[in-house]
């Protein structure tokens, strides 16, 4: 069985090579001919696929000779990486890799006209299986036992591979179910033959002459300039999906590789492409070591490339803006908290813009982005928020006096925000205490008598309004107490009654 399964497998392959004019006709019978090297068969393929307009068929033809040939044919045995042999065969590999990818190349975009219509991807998915396709029947012989042998060559043809992969496995315009399933085998394959865990390993292993993200750059890198890269619509995922593997400690060799591109993501005027630029350099921030941000001045460069982004009225944006700065001034500064002085600082700077802006905010999404990212920073400048009370008291009772149904997650925000500033400003609450009191009191009051809004989140209102009552009551020596007494109870609710009995029963404990 073995003999007749030989047998049928050189006749396919002298099928193929009569194909490929690389045997003469009367070869084509003999089936125990003598194969010809595989940079030749190499050389002819890479010529065919180049020149010949619809290549499915081949494409096909080229699978079937990567399922059939032999692993030691198609990885010969060289004596040493010096040997001129093996330049010809990682050349000859890189060729036709490289012109089978190209049979699947999306189409290009003009510079400023935006995405390219999904009509213009529609030969696109078909031909990325095949290729995929393909390109698995070549891994498979290097996972049985050709990739030991030919670590090196193996390195030198992930990196193309690779973004093959990445490019067709995403859920975008030119891709379909087959695609992506065909894709998502490559990468599978791409890993086993050499070993690595995941695309993670696979990037930026533990061993530097393993990894294979200095190649993926040398790729990307030529097309990640500000002329060129939105031509391909597939670039910019390939660079973000890439970054997004690496993080900490490997990232920081490549860092100057790294971070210019993000930045030019960032600087995009399209919302889609500044929300990745920005989620890449939060990716940054993140896993690279804070002296080496920085240097060079880089950490003061990206703090001036988000801050911008403030002014914006995108609510996407801004959110993950604020996100990004919380971490990043942390690189660039001490806490103010931490700060026994409390000198104005870039925190100062960015809290003092978002009341700002907050303050004349009508748009509900932005209102719900300001408020969520708005007990971060309070809690982060810590008793300094006393220099921002002028701003923020306006805001916190503005905020709290419009409904947001029907989670109302503005007000419970902004109740811990007041929560916050009660108790690192209590000093400072005496003097506000009958506007907080009236807010409140309203507050508690609208809920009640809303019947829109769900238990749960009229329990949480209701407990949020009660914690700030007892916290100012605390702060301002039992005032909210007797003010309380003044409250004509015969115009209020049951519920209401019961959340100021918790303050008066509170104060009567302590």
């Amino acid at each position: 069985m073995v003999l007749i399964f030989l047998l049928l497998v050189r006749m396919e392959l002298s099928a193929l090579l009569h194909d490929l004019h690389l045997s003469s006709s009367s070869e084509k019978t003999r089936p125990s001919i003598p194969l010809p090297p595989i940079t030749e068969i190499l050389s002819e393929l890479q010529k065919k696929l180049i020149g010949v307009a619809e290549s499915s068929a081949l494409i096909g033809q080229v699978e079937h000779l990567f399922q059939a040939a032999d692993p030691d044919w198609l990885f010969p045995p060289l004596l040493d990486d010096h040997d001129r042999g093996w330049a010809e065969l990682q050349a000859a590999y890189s060729s036709v890799i490289s012109a089978l990818i190209g049979c699947a190349a999306l189409p290009l975009c003009e510079e400023d006209c935006g995405p390219l219509h999904a009509s213009a991807y529609q030969s696109v998915p078909k031909r990325a299986t095949a290729v995929s396709s393909a390109l698995t029947a070549l891994l498979g012989n290097w996972e049985e036992g050709g990739g030991a042998r030919r670590a090196r060559l193996l390195l030198a043809v992930a990196p193309p591979i690779y973004l093959f992969s990445v490019t067709h496995f995403q859920d975008e315009v030119w891709t379909s179910i087959a695609s992506r399933t065909a894709a998502r085998r490559l990468q599978g394959a791409l890993l086993r033959a050499g070993g690595w865990r995941d695309s993670a390993h696979l990037l930026a292993g533990e061993e530097e002459d393993r990894c294979i993200l200095g190649g993926v750059m040398d790729i990307l890198q030529p097309q990640l300039t500000r002329e060129s890269w939105r031509r391909c619509a597939a670039l910019k995922l390939q660079f973000s999906w890439t970054l997004l593997q690496v993080t900490r400690p490997f990232l920081s060799p490549f860092l100057p590789r790294l971070l210019p591109p993000s930045l030019l993501l960032n600087d995009d005027y399209r919302p889609e492409n500044c929300m990745l630029g920005v989620r890449c350099l939060h990716h940054i921030v993140l896993n690279t070591p804070a002296a080496e941000l920085r240097q060079f001045n880089r950490a003061e460069v990206l703090y001036q490339a988000l801050f911008r982004h403030l002014y914006t009225s995108e609510a996407a944006v801004i959110q993950l803006v604020l996100s990004c700065l919380l971490d990043l001034l942390l690189v660039l500064e001490k806490p103010p908290s931490s700060d026994c002085r409390r000198k104005p600082c870039r925190h100062d700077d960015v809290l003092h813009l978002v009341l700002t802006h907050m303050e004349a905010e009508h748009k509900v999404a932005l209102r719900r982005v300001y408020s969520s990212a708005l007990p971060l920073y309070v809690e982060r400048v810590g008793v300094a928020v006393c220099r921002h009370l002028r701003r923020l008291l306006p805001v916190l009772l503005g905020y709290l006096e419009v409904g947001d149904p029907p989670e109302e997650s503005v007000r419970l925000k902004m109740l811990e925000v007041l929560q916050s500033t009660i108790r690192l400003a209590w000093p400072r609450m005496a003097s506000r205490t009958n506007v907080l009191l009236r807010c409140l009191l309203r507050l508690l009051v609208d809920v009640t008598a809303d019947p829109g809004l769900s238990d749960s989140v009229r329990l949480q209102l209701m407990e949020g309004s009660s914690t700030s009552l007892r916290l100012l009551d605390a702060a301002t020596q039992q005032r909210i107490q007797r003010l309380l007494l003044q409250v004509d109870r015969r115009h209020c609710s049951p519920q209401v009654l019961c959340c100021l009995a918790t303050v008066t029963a509170e104060g009567k404990h302590t």
